[in-house]
């Protein structure tokens, strides 16, 4: 559905200069002031008549060159940080990020505050978490939207996600989409990135979730201080006056928050002092039972197809989250009837009795609950082969972990190729190597290296192959392969 809202240009930049002193403006003649503007787009390919093009400065583009196309395209007027040769009206600010979000939310006539808004962020956990919470969402009845690392759907029509947190005039139109379909919430990943550099500005939450932190994008953020500042910006930057989340009070940096915004946040886990705790949690091939005990609420049985005892976390995640916001019946059919999460323990049964786990897990300590998890389900008597690799200009540390990781759990590595970007795959490799204490191989052509490791399955054995997830491409320098993980192993077991 079209969103066709408008706001006029002089409404545009009197809302910026209210916002901050000393904005500057490029204003021609009366009749800008009057140009309406129906969408913001800081894509000048995307840019069609009635835009607001957004001029970002970013590490590798910088749209203020990319200003005559916008205006061939039909662009009605720019947001920019310095003047730009263009006949179009102007406003000029510091940073384009600080402001586009809030622009983008008055255009689309603030979508956030018509949708009950949960953010989910943390190193680990925040797909499937998502994936729960809008299943009990919708077990209640409320149609829900969903934006993350997978898909983007705005309550009619699901489409494969670009990135984890979009910018933040993508984020408004697809909120004003779900306010247009129908939808009565929607659940969202807000990433450290997309919190850092302003990517959500303009919405603001009623159910802020903190899942965990672990070391991931230091490459960015430079240490764990940095890196929970900026997951905690969710809590501190977007949040609604009434707003109730929740916080994993076994992890240290989840409980800093549920400790220190305790009248908003509840903090759940095993520990005790955990206003929501699983007091029990039973887990097989099959799913699993966890009993709920929280503070005000009383003891909730729930069964989930999911296993393992981060799914556990990440159940007691969402149904803390979503306590007192919905019925409990809807949140145990929601819980029991979430779907599979692409490229998330996604298990694929061969015709030969073994199997293979797909799973994003990229850092060391995914890996070990995931290799953990699954080693617990089906003993010592069962071959587990880990495949992995690791993606070219991210946490170079995390590569012999990652070795260390897998020889913990496995009987055999295979290290592969991931993204690697612009680095030599053979020196990740190698990297990973290092960590690795038990018999490996490797092979950097993914493709054929699933096609290897499946041919050498014998009945029983277990394939895990982490890393890329329900990604569907391999990036090498400017190529973009087209290639999934789970799409590559059934294609295999539907020939065999």
């Amino acid at each position: 559905m079209v969103v066709t809202l408008s706001v006029n240009f002089g409404d545009v930049l009197n809302f910026v200069r209210a916002k901050s002193d000393g904005i500057d403006s490029r204003v021609k003649s009366q009749d800008d002031w009057s140009a309406e503007i129906s969408d913001v787009i800081s894509d000048s390919r995307d840019v069609k008549p009635g835009t607001l093009f957004a001029c970002i400065k970013g590490e590798i583009s910088d749209g203020h060159k990319f200003v005559s196309m916008a205006e061939s395209n039909g662009a009605c007027a720019l947001l920019c940080e310095h003047e730009v040769e263009s006949s179009l009206p102007q406003i000029i600010v510091p940073r384009v990020r600080d402001y586009l979000g809030e622009i983008a939310s008055l255009v689309y006539d603030n979508p956030s505050a018509k949708l009950l808004m949960v953010g989910v962020t943390g190193t680990n956990g925040k797909t499937t978490t998502t994936y729960i919470i809008r299943s009990i969402l919708q077990a209640a009845g409320i149609r829900t939207g969903l934006l993350g690392t997978i898909i983007e759907s705005d309550g009619v029509t699901d489409k494969e996600a670009d990135r984890t947190t979009p910018e933040s005039c993508i984020v408004q139109r697809q909120l004003a989409h779900m306010v247009s379909n129908g939808c009565g919430a929607c659940v969202m990943e807000t990433s450290s990135h997309g919190l850092y550099l302003g990517r959500i500005k303009g919405a603001l939450y009623d159910v802020p979730v903190f899942t965990n932190l672990y070391p991931e994008h230091l490459d960015f953020h430079k240490n764990m201080e940095s890196y929970f500042a900026a997951k905690k910006l969710l809590f501190t930057d977007y949040t609604k006056p009434d707003y109730r989340g929740a916080a994993n009070y076994d992890d240290s940096y989840g409980r800093r928050i549920a400790e220190e915004f305790g009248g908003h946040v509840a903090g759940f886990g095993f520990a005790d002092g955990a206003k929501s705790r699983a007091v029990e949690a039973r887990t097989s091939i099959d799913g699993t039972d966890i009993v709920i005990e929280a503070e005000g609420f009383p003891a909730l049985s729930i069964h989930t197809p999911l296993v393992g005892s981060f799914n556990v976390m990440n159940t007691l995640c969402a149904v803390t989250a979503m306590r007192g916001r919905v019925d409990d019946s809807a949140i145990a059919d929601g819980v029991a009837n979430v779907p599979q999460v692409p490229g998330r323990l996604e298990r694929i049964d061969l015709p030969n009795g073994a199997c293979v786990f797909v799973d994003f897990a990229h850092t060391p300590s995914a890996l070990r609950s995931v290799l953990g998890v699954i080693r617990n389900l089906s003993g010592n008597d069962r071959r587990i082969v880990s495949m992995f690799g690791h993606g070219g200009g991210r946490y170079q540390k995390n590569r012999p972990e990652l070795g260390r990781a897998a020889s913990e759990f496995a009987d055999e590595v295979f290290i592969t190729s991931d993204n690697a970007r612009d680095e030599d795959p053979y020196e990740i490799a190698r990297s990973i190597a290092e960590g690795v204490s038990i018999p490996y191989r490797v092979n950097v052509d993914r493709p054929q290296a699933v096609k290897t490791a499946l041919d050498d399955l014998k009945p029983g054995d277990i394939l895990v192959i982490t890393g890329k997830g329900p990604e569907r491409f391999i990036t090498i320098k400017d190529r973009k392969i087209p290639f999934n993980d789970a799409e590559a192993v059934k294609a295999w077991r539907d020939s065999h």
